[in-house]
């Protein structure tokens, strides 16, 4: 049986001057994709993971990055592969 897959997204609101920075940061990460985003700071990520802990850590990596006020979870889903094949 294949693991479940994860799929998570985000809001992130960042210091409008550190904007380009933090966008820059989070295009780093593989695993990440930022899907939206404004200049007032504001940005949307979606991450997809096979372990919803990895999901937990990024959110903390990203709030800990400088220019960075808030990310917050605003949804989750978890798809089985039985889910996924029907």
């Amino acid at each position: 049986m294949d693991a479940p897959l994860h799929i998570a997204s985000f809001i992130v609101h960042a210091r409008p001057e550190h904007f380009a920075a933090v966008l820059a940061n989070l295009r780093l990460l593989a695993d990440l994709e930022v899907h939206q985003h404004s200049p007032e700071g504001k940005l949307v990520v979606v991450i997809e993971a096979v372990d919803e802990h990895l999901i937990m850590q990024r959110i903390e990596q990203i709030n800990a990055l400088p220019g960075v006020l808030n990310a917050a979870l605003i949804y989750h889903e978890c798809l089985s592969s039985e889910g996924a094949a029907q």
